[in-house]
């Protein structure tokens, strides 16, 4: 019998972090990784609701309840939007809006709102970069709000946050002064604030818990390379340097290795977290040269072999134990999404709302569905999927969708 390394470990933990809920981007894992029936095919006609979201912005839909989140900002980030949707029918129960007064700039692919927000038992949180981080509860009562700094520079924020047992972590790297920040759910207080080298680009990826070996680490990624946090008091443990630099996709953790890419083009990397200090000789297993420029969606592991998406739609497979590469192919369109993964298949969403479904293979590209969703050609879909109670949920710039994944 085939051993299939991810599945085991990750449908434990998206369990243990209650059945696969979709609360914060990513979903339980912060990886992708799901483990809800879902469809392989889908159209426009598969869309149970759909509805029109004030302002514009690419953060992804979490859920809390009966009831699912998502941002949106207005007049160039002077208005950023908390936004609450009935689950089933995508009603607007709710909006909370924070006037922000000061000054940001923002690249045309990111925006004002791109962090996803967290939920966490009845309290959600949104991180809206300079105009703070801001917490409610479900009916949208404002609980708490924090100043987390003026995060100087021309690319604005990217990272979500993420909650675990009544901690939120919230990556604030900038051009200026940059920090791992760990901050109490029920009062705003910040637990712990580690600082960070990571000053000449900016933070635009999220971390990730793995427990390996037994033991909890925080994972995050960045301008010089990827780092292991002890959750506990925010310490640095281990770090691994990158092949490039503007470290934004998320690493991927499977068979006990962590896979790596760069924002800008260079290699995917593997990496063993056991190590402390800097591990970049002696706890590197292997690097493997990348394809297709930059990379913006993050790595997979699925079935032993590792699958890397480029911004311009080059994937490429490789084994996972070596870096082997076995091909390399393209998707049609552009990308800024990260995938989806189940025990199966791979799928990942272009900006035009199509959603390539794909069977991983070492022989070739398999791609068994290409399912689109809008025909507006001023809709950009730059969001990741989201599973939520056997549905799937995604967003455009402007507009939220629930389809249908019904057999």
């Amino acid at each position: 019998m085939k051993i299939y390394f991810l599945l085991i470990p990750f449908v434990f933990l998206a369990k243990f972090l209650g059945a696969d809920e979709w609360t914060s981007f990513r979903g339980p894992t912060g990886m992708g990784v799901t483990i809800q029936k879902i469809p392989t095919s889908w159209n426009s006609s598969s869309i149970l609701w759909k509805n029109s979201i004030p302002g514009e912005g690419q953060s992804s839909v979490v859920e809390a309840g009966n009831k699912i989140f998502v941002t949106a900002s207005e007049k160039s980030g002077k208005k950023r939007t908390l936004l609450c949707f009935s689950k089933d029918k995508g009603k607007l129960l709710w909006q909370k809006t924070i006037n922000f007064k000061g000054e940001e700039s923002s690249h045309r692919m990111n925006g004002w709102c791109t962090p996803t927000p967290a939920t966490e038992g009845n309290r959600v949180v949104a991180f809206f970069g300079p105009a703070g981080m801001h917490c409610f509860d479900l009916d949208g009562r404002k609980i708490w709000e924090l100043d987390l700094g003026d995060f100087p520079g021309s690319w604005g924020a990217a990272a979500s946050p993420i909650i675990r047992s009544g901690i939120v972590y919230q990556n604030c790297d900038s051009m200026g002064p940059s920090r791992l920040v760990a901050i109490s759910l029920e009062t705003g207080k910040t637990l712990w604030d580690s600082p960070r080298i990571e000053k000449p680009r900016g933070g635009w990826s999220t971390p990730i818990f793995i427990t390996h070996n037994g033991i909890s680490q925080l994972i995050l990624n960045g301008e010089y390379g990827v780092r292991g946090y002890d959750p506990t008091n925010g310490k640095e443990v281990w770090f691994c340097k990158g092949f490039n630099g503007r470290g934004s996709p998320v690493p991927f953790y499977g068979n006990g290795l962590l896979y790596v890419v760069n924002g800008k083009p260079g290699d995917l990397y593997a990496v063993d977290p056991s190590g402390q200090k800097d591990v970049s000789k002696s706890h590197l297993k292997w690097q493997a040269r990348r394809n297709g420029g930059r990379d913006l969606p993050s790595p997979v592991m699925i079935k032993s072999m590792v699958l890397v998406t480029s911004m311009s739609g080059v994937i490429t497979c490789y084994d996972a134990q070596t870096g082997k590469t076995y091909w390399v192919d393209r998707l049609e369109g552009a990308f800024s999404g990260s995938p989806l993964i189940t025990e199966d298949h791979y799928f990942i969403q272009n900006e035009s709302g199509i959603t390539f479904v794909i069977r991983p293979n070492e022989d070739k590209l398999d791609v068994i569905s290409k399912n689109s969703l809008s025909a507006d050609s001023g809709e950009i879909f730059r969001s990741t999927l989201s599973t939520i109670n056997g549905k799937i949920y995604t967003r455009s710039n402007n507009r939220i969708y629930c389809i249908s994944t019904s057999m």
